[in-house]
C-alpha cells in the first residue's frame, strides 16, 4: 500500500521536533489501535532490571578501547554520560520499590511510532509507515513512548499542554481508559529509568547516530521523576 505524505519538520532532529497539532497524532495512533486485532493473550517481557546499570557503573571518562585509546581525553559527551549515569544510579536506588507490575491490556501495536514514521499531507496526519516492528505488546505504552519523543523539549521537559491534547485525542479514538494510561505512564517511566540504549550504541557499537538525542533524552527521566504527578495528570485529564 502506498501513502502520499511527508514527515513533519524533516530537517529537525527527532528530540527537537514538536507536533504542532497534537490531537492529530493522538487520533491517528488511537485509530491504528482500534483497527488492529483484538487483544491477544500475551505477557509483557520483563522490564530491564536494576542490575542493568552495572554494565556502566565503571564507565571511564573516555570512550571504550575499541573506539579510542585510553589516553584520549574525555569529551563533552563522555562527561555528560558519566554525570547522567551517576544521577541515574541514585534515582534507581531511591525508587527501586516503585517497580511496576507486569502486563497491561495488549494488542497489535506499531512498535516504532515516532516523527519520521508519521506522514503528513499539509498539516494533517495522513499515514503511519515502517511497520517492521509490528507486534503484540501493551497498547497504551506506545502512546506514552511516542509522546516522550514528539513533545520533549531540548532541556528535557515535556510540553504538557500538547501532551494533554494528544492524550485526549488518543483516548477518544482508541477507547483507552484513564487507569490504562496511568499504568502505562508508570511503566514507561520505569522503562526510561532503566534504559541505556543510546550509551550502548555509542560505547559498545561505536555508533554515534543517537548522540544528538542524548542530552534531552537523558534529562527527561530526571525531570519526569520530579514531575511524575503532573505527567500522569496530563495523560488522563
Amino acid at each position: 500500500m502506498w501513502a502520499t505524505g511527508r514527515p513533519l519538520l524533516d530537517p529537525v532532529p527527532p528530540t527537537a521536533r514538536v507536533l504542532e497539532q497534537p490531537r492529530g497524532g493522538g487520533t491517528k495512533l488511537g485509530m491504528q489501535r482500534r483497527s488492529q486485532a483484538a487483544a491477544c493473550v500475551a505477557r509483557m517481557q520483563t522490564e530491564k532490571r536494576l542490575s542493568r546499570i552495572k554494565d556502566f557503573k565503571d564507565l571511564r571518562p573516555c570512550r571504550r578501547p575499541f573506539a579510542l585509546p585510553h589516553s584520549e581525553p574525555a569529551d563533552s559527551f563522555d562527561e555528560l554520560a558519566r554525570h547522567r549515569l551517576l544521577e541515574r544510579r541514585a534515582l534507581l536506588e531511591q525508587h527501586v520499590g516503585r517497580r511496576p507490575p507486569h502486563g497491561g491490556p495488549v494488542g497489535w501495536v506499531h512498535g516504532d511510532f515516532h516523527p519520521f514514521n508519521l506522514l503528513y499531507r499539509g498539516d494533517a496526519p495522513a499515514a503511519i509507515v515502517d511497520w517492521d516492528r509490528l507486534g503484540v505488546k501493551p497498547r497504551a505504552e506506545e502512546a506514552v513512548r511516542a509522546a516522550a519523543i514528539f513533545f520533549v523539549r531540548p532541556a528535557g521537559a515535556l510540553d504538557l499542554p500538547k501532551v494533554r491534547a494528544y492524550a485526549r485525542a488518543y483516548r477518544r479514538a482508541a477507547g483507552a481508559t484513564p487507569s490504562e494510561l496511568t499504568a502505562a505512564v508508570h511503566r514507561v517511566w520505569w522503562e526510561r529509568l532503566n534504559d541505556f540504549w543510546m550509551l550502548r550504541w555509542h560505547y559498545e557499537r561505536g555508533d554515534t547516530r543517537a548522540d544528538p538525542q542524548f542530552p534531552a533524552a537523558s534529562a527527561l527521566v530526571v525531570w519526569w521523576t520530579r514531575e511524575y504527578d503532573a505527567v500522569c495528570d496530563a495523560f488522563v485529564d
